[in-house]
């Protein structure tokens, strides 16, 4: 297996200010920029929510969103620091996270209760995840991608995966015992057992660069379509509010179940169209160490804090439905953008987004 340099170590900085979608998205952004929050944008973020159609699929809001977000992560360039607890942003990101908590239970169906036991409850999620009939990225990826749809689908992972395993690891310190440990077990092997080199937002910024694409976190967000945004805003939703702990507990077991074999189709895809172990490296750690994670994350994790704690059992199982469904939904627009012979992105890659460090293309 490759072994990173210590100069290829990513370095995660503050995400650039990407550009408005919208008149909320520009409030935000403006606001960021002079550091001095009006206390007008909670209401100016309510008329957003009032005028949108389809919260899961507007840009403007997501968008704005998931910069409110970002303070609490990596940070944005030039924004002040103590921004992230601003009460004027922090009230604008309450109306944003009420309306998303919304439109994501009104489009998630409601699993199948089963007994609060841990057994009960792995059995149960491992049922619900391989009953999910969404559509299958990894499948195309497999037979059907060229090297232009790789790039788009990894430029679609970027804004998780750069900073992987983050959004989960705010349940940490709501959980205890048993759940806590398997947690921290899985979170440990997310960010490479204590070896920064294999860390796996540092082997994902290795595929990136033999892609040709640029490795800095935030250097595609301008390309992402709201859904993208907002299957990672939903995970920060879920991962920053103790009241949601089981869904972001459901929402990892899902993750993670549904990881190992379309990991391994990621890799065969990449293989097909001649790239080599730098840009493959990262689906191949994924299929043994998913194989292994759901397993955890089923029993010990889900399973455990239920039995620990039975009242979050609907919870964890909205968390997983949840999961299941907006990765599908933004799987779906995906595909049908591809299929379509369309990009998938928001704004198509060109040249100028391309990096001169990738590989060469293989004729």
């Amino acid at each position: 297996m490759a072994v990173l340099d210590a100069a290829e170590v990513l370095t995660q900085t503050p995400m650039p200010i990407p550009e408005a979608r919208g008149p909320l998205s520009a409030a935000v952004l403006d606001t960021l920029r002079s550091g001095a929050p009006e206390e007008s944008l909670p209401a100016t973020a309510a008329a957003a929510v009032a005028a949108s159609p389809d919260l899961l699929h507007d840009d403007d809001v997501q968008l704005a969103l998931f910069v409110l977000y970002e303070l609490h992560y990596g940070g944005v360039q030039g924004v002040d620091d103590r921004l992230e607890w601003d009460t004027t942003l922090l009230a604008t990101r309450t109306v944003l996270e009420t309306a998303l908590e919304s439109a994501v239970r009104a489009v998630v169906p409601v699993p199948d209760r089963p007994e609060p036991t841990a057994e009960a409850v792995s059995a149960a999620l491992f049922a619900l995840t391989a009953a999910d009939s969404g559509p299958s990225v990894s499948r195309w990826v497999a037979r059907k991608a060229d090297r232009e749809h790789i790039r788009e689908f990894l430029v679609q992972k970027t804004a998780y995966t750069l900073k992987e395993a983050d959004p989960h690891s705010w349940a940490i310190p709501r959980l205890s015992g048993r759940a806590k440990a398997a947690l921290v077990e899985i979170q440990s092997d997310e960010y490479g057992g204590g070896r920064p080199k294999r860390m796996h937002s540092a082997i994902f910024a290795r595929t990136l660069r033999a892609a040709g694409l640029d490795d800095s976190y935030g250097a595609y967000a301008d390309h992402l379509p709201a859904i993208t945004l907002g299957a990672l805003n939903m995970m920060s939703l879920f991962g920053l509010h103790r009241r949601l702990r089981g869904a972001i507990v459901g929402h990892l077991a899902a993750f993670e179940m549904t990881s190992s074999i379309p990991s391994k189709l990621y890799g065969d895809g990449f293989r097909r169209n001649g790239f080599d172990e730098d840009a493959t490296w990262y689906f191949d750690e994924h299929v043994e160490a998913d194989a292994v994670h759901e397993q955890i994350a089923g029993r010990d994790l889900a399973g455990g804090l239920v039995e620990a704690d039975p009242t979050l059992l609907d919870d964890v199982m909205f968390g997983a439905a949840a999961c299941l469904t907006v990765e599908g939904m933004a799987g779906a627009q995906l595909l049908s953008s591809w299929e379509a012979g369309r990009s998938s992105l928001r704004r198509p890659l060109d040249d100028a987004t391309l990096t001169s460090g990738g590989v060469a293309d293989v004729a």
